[in-house]
């Protein structure tokens, strides 16, 4: 079990993080979300002993993970950090990369592992390959299977897949998730991407202003978010009274409402004009302009510019968001 204990970190004057709590259970993979500067890597590099907290403190099975104060040579064997710098060997090649910690003395071991890491970031036809000449994304491949070389029993992922294509990264992603949850590793994996989250992540961590403002189960967070900035972080995202959205309403408060959640229709709800569409392949993502300020969502079809629309949400929506204000 890690445990995170009043957790507070600044860079000289400039306040990082503050009151940090949380605990993460043994093989469970949480997400740490939020804008940039939030403190997300600063927060991964506490964790891992490369900064020392300046107040709380960090145990991993009851012991204290120890920063830079107090070790001459900062992390943990049992722990391991992928940082958006690779830290490879130029000039070996990319299975001698990955091996490198793995043990000399036990041949075929190290080769069957060697292989089996080769197989999951889908490099094998690459092995042979020195580093120096691997495009950035591949680079980030090989630094991925070097930390995962010795099962460590936590690892950390600083946005793991930021270099890598777009039809890779799909693969690549449901083979580490599903390897780590196989082996029971814990995992915290900072990323601004919700497609790292959502079909993977147990839990999830917001961080915003320094502070952790919410954290949950990635269902319940998603589904249920707590604020506009936490909505936002997966997808586009809209704010609005109730009662523009159902007029016999009997309460004044707002909701949130996702761009995917609107219904498009031709003569009743609320009135909206088009102004902009943008094509994502199978939809579009309409932007628009109602009574109660610009609205942002999706459509199955274009729509012409200056035509208006009428917006319904489900009544099963609404609930559901009320329920968070409660």
């Amino acid at each position: 079990m890690l445990q995170i204990h009043e957790l507070s970190f600044a860079y000289k004057d400039s306040n990082v993080l503050e009151d940090v709590n949380f605990v993460v259970e043994q093989g469970e993979h949480i997400a740490v979300m939020g804008e940039s500067g939030c403190g997300k890597s600063t927060l991964l590099k506490l964790i891992y002993g490369l900064l020392s907290p300046g107040k709380g403190k960090i145990l991993w099975r009851e012991e204290e993970v120890r920063g830079p104060l107090y070790k001459l040579v900062p992390g943990e064997s049992y722990m391991k950090y992928l940082s958006q710098e690779f830290d490879l060997m130029p000039f070996t090649t990319v299975a001698e990369n990955i091996s490198e910690y793995l043990s000399v003395f036990y041949p075929e071991e190290l080769q069957s592992r060697t292989e089996e890491l080769l197989d999951m970031i889908e490099m094998t036809a690459d092995a042979n390959t020195k580093v120096k000449n691997l495009s950035g994304g591949q680079q980030q491949r090989v630094a991925l299977a070097r930390v995962l070389a010795q099962k460590p029993d936590v690892i950390l992922l600083d946005e793991p897949f930021s270099h890598i294509d777009t039809f890779r990264k799909n693969s690549l992603r449901r083979n580490l998730f599903q390897y780590l949850k196989e082996e029971g590793i814990t995992c915290l994996t900072a990323t601004h991407d919700h497609h790292d989250v959502l079909p993977f992540a147990d839990r999830i961590l917001i961080l915003k202003d320094r502070e952790l403002i919410a954290e949950g189960e990635t269902k319940r967070i998603y589904e249920s978010p707590p604020s506009l900035y936490v909505a936002s972080l997966f997808g586009e995202a809209n704010y609005f009274p109730i009662t523009l959205l159902k007029s016999y309403a009997d309460t004044t408060k707002n909701i949130i409402v996702y761009a995917h959640e609107f219904k498009v229709a031709n003569s009743s709800g609320l009135a909206t004009k088009v102004l902009r569409s943008y094509s994502l392949g199978h939809y579009f993502l309409v932007h628009g302009e109602t009574s109660g300020g610009p609205v942002y969502f999706h459509s199955e079809k274009p729509l012409k510019e200056g035509a208006t629309i009428f917006l319904n949400v489900s009544i099963e929506t609404i609930n559901k968001r009320l329920r968070v204000l409660h």
